[in-house]
């Protein structure tokens, strides 16, 4: 990276170089010789360009000097700029294809992470909470502009997520869960189904813009299906019905960028013996501070606010609140 911000500085005194020469050259004919503006400008492209014309009125002593120092001048910035800038084009090229390469092998070798299909509005804000859980994940994006403007942070595909090539280069086989947030909602179809084909067990979550693309997504594969319209409406509308218990609400999942006061914990992290315990033996409350809200069965039934004497059974769910520093301390203590 350092290596190209020097050639692209290199590559900026190169252009600023010939501008000034040219710049030189017609100021120098206009005042020297008393070319007009326009007979200055040919004749200073002529001469930088060594094409052979005649003057456009003859010259005198002063204007044959000063065209021997222009010829002089424009010979040795024209020969130096045209080297600077063949090599920042081509290690421009091989930069992108060294960065291409190390970000391939990088995504070969991960495996549970979450492809993010399309770098729109939600795409993006699905990307900045997965990095706020420290979530790694891949996007599928076609846009190669979007891409260059973000790929210092992100690991980037590029290609149409409608293409198995494309989907098998992000990782779908070895992949957690894929969100398909694409604008279309027969483009984000035919990637839920590929995305069923390739990966059988993959939690497929997808966007739709039309309530009667919900079922057909559900009938492709999609364990998931959100409609962000309909949830930004509903959401308004609760602003003004409930306010208060809205703002709270929206405020627990996240403080800030690197501050969360809601975790779901998953019981094998943190119990230690087979034998069944219930949430009063894990004690949370007095050990780190948080309190057990919520808890997800095996077969994804959801208790809210459990008694604690719920038993604790294999491949359950805890919904877990409490202050950040709480949340750190229970992640810390079960290193979670």
């Amino acid at each position: 990276m350092i290596m190209l911000n020097l050639f692209k500085s290199k590559f900026r005194i190169a252009i600023i170089l010939i501008i000034s020469v040219l710049c030189l050259g017609v100021f120098g004919y206009h005042f020297i010789v008393n070319y007009s503006w326009v007979d200055a400008l040919y004749m200073t492209v002529i001469t930088i360009s060594t094409v052979g014309f005649a003057e456009v009125v003859p010259l005198n002593e002063s204007g044959k000097l000063f065209t021997v120092g222009l010829i002089s001048a424009s010979a040795i910035t024209v020969a130096y700029s045209i080297s600077v800038i063949t090599e920042y084009l081509v290690n421009k090229n091989s930069f992108e294809e060294f960065k291409n390469r190390k970000m391939k092998k990088q995504i070969s070798k991960l495996s549970g992470h979450i492809i993010i299909c399309g770098f729109g509005r939600n795409g993006k804000q699905a990307a900045q909470k997965l990095a706020i859980y420290d979530r790694p994940f891949v996007v599928i994006e076609k846009n190669k502009e979007l891409i260059e403007r973000h790929n210092e942070e992100v690991f980037f595909v590029q290609g149409n997520a409608n293409e198995d090539e494309v989907l098998i280069e992000s990782g779908i086989e070895k992949a957690h869960s894929i969100i398909v947030a694409l604008p279309n909602d027969a483009d984000n179809l035919f990637v839920v189904l590929s995305s069923r084909q390739i990966n059988k067990t993959i939690n497929i979550i997808s966007r739709a813009s039309q309530e009667t693309s919900y079922k057909k997504l559900k009938l492709a594969g999609a364990n998931n299906v959100i409609m962000p319209d309909k949830i930004g409406g509903d959401h308004m509308a609760s602003l003004v019905v409930m306010p208060d218990l809205v703002e709270f609400l929206d405020n627990l999942s996240i403080i800030d960028d690197k501050k969360v006061n809601v975790e779901e914990v998953a019981i094998e992290a943190v119990t230690s013996s087979n034998a069944l315990q219930t949430i009063k033996d894990l004690d949370f409350r007095n050990k780190t501070g948080c309190s057990i809200i919520g808890y997800k069965s095996p077969e994804r039934e959801y208790i809210i606010n459990p008694e604690a004497d719920t038993v604790l059974r294999p491949k359950s769910k805890l919904i877990v609140l409490g202050r950040p520093e709480q949340i750190a301390a229970l992640n810390k203590m079960y290193d979670i």
